[in-house]
């Protein structure tokens, strides 16, 4: 009885065993569900920059005042003034913004990238742009060889009753070390075959006024004669070269500084003395894609004919 019981509880034991291996060959293997990639965000193109330029834009016309030997010389060999019967008219457009010194031309063309102006070729920097004019870059040799038609001399003018003193200083403009200083200003020596000057030792002083475009190459020349010369003072003011060549006519100045030709009837009461040549560089905003314009295209621009950018073909 004993071994019997014994017997069933192995018995039991037995099938039991079985019983969990069997379930633990049925057993399935749960498999962790594979999950997809979240699907890329679609890539969106930045907006498209506006250009720095629009051409659409009005001309900012920016000129010399009347008084200005440059305005003179430029609207002249641009066919901005005109005679109409015996009355010569200057066309510029009405809303032009003038102005009565080279550096507020530049001031103003620096600041606003839809404006055009004009200034001495001596006074170009790094703040604007000298256009081409008619395919033909602004630079001396362009203005010495002729291929740069906007041009001007720098004169100087008296009544000619000079003294000794003023007769001497016009001597060392156009002696060897003024026409240097002419070149070193980034102007064009007229002299051929200047000769060196000697200190005369004068004492006295001189009074010069007229250009602006005159003025920076005049100051250079000043500083340059009262070293050679200690005892020279200089009165100057910069007023225009027709407040100039009044000035030189009525005899309040010593010396006028013209930067435009003079007219007959002023030739006829003055001597003149031509200092230098210069350039009249016709200067855009550094954002400004237009950088070669015809003289047509310039003068249109100056008279109203073209008042958009758009427009400059």
């Amino acid at each position: 009885m004993k071994a019997r019981k014994i017997l069933m509880i192995a018995s039991a034991v037995l099938m039991m065993s079985m019983a969990l291996i069997g379930c633990a060959k049925t057993e399935k293997t749960v498999e962790t569900p594979k999950t997809e990639a979240p699907a890329e965000t679609p890539k969106t193109e930045a907006p498209a920059e506006k250009p720095s330029f629009d051409a659409g834009k009005d001309i900012t016309v920016v000129a010399r005042d009347a008084a200005s030997g440059t305005r003179g010389a430029f609207h002249e060999l641009m066919k901005i003034k005109v005679k109409e019967g015996d009355t010569e008219v200057d066309k510029l457009v009405v809303g032009a913004l003038e102005f009565d010194g080279t550096d507020k031309v530049i001031t103003a063309v620096e600041g606003d990238k839809y404006g055009i102006g004009y200034i001495s070729l001596g006074s170009v920097s790094e703040r604007i742009t000298a256009a081409k004019v008619d395919g033909v870059e602004a630079t001396i040799e362009n203005v010495k060889n002729g291929k740069y038609v906007v041009s001007r001399p720098f004169l100087l003018v008296t009544k000619g009753t000079e003294s000794e003193l003023v007769k001497d200083f016009i001597a060392f403009t156009e002696s060897a070390q003024g026409q240097k200083i002419v070149e070193e200003k980034h102007y064009i020596a007229t002299v051929e075959n200047p000769v060196e000057y000697k200190s005369s030792g004068m004492s006295g002083t001189i009074k010069i006024a007229g250009s602006t475009s005159v003025t920076p190459l005049m100051e250079k020349l000043q500083e340059v004669y009262a070293e050679l010369n200690p005892n020279i003072t200089f009165e100057m003011q910069s007023n225009g070269s027709s407040q100039g060549i009044k000035a030189a006519i009525d005899g309040s100045y010593d010396i006028g500084m013209s930067s435009r030709e003079l007219k007959d009837e002023e030739k006829a009461q003055l001597s003149e003395y031509t200092l230098a040549m210069d350039g009249i560089a016709v200067i855009v905003n550094n954002e400004n894609p237009n950088t070669d314009l015809s003289s047509d295209i310039i003068t249109k621009i100056y008279t109203g004919e073209i008042i958009k950018w758009s427009e400059v073909k």
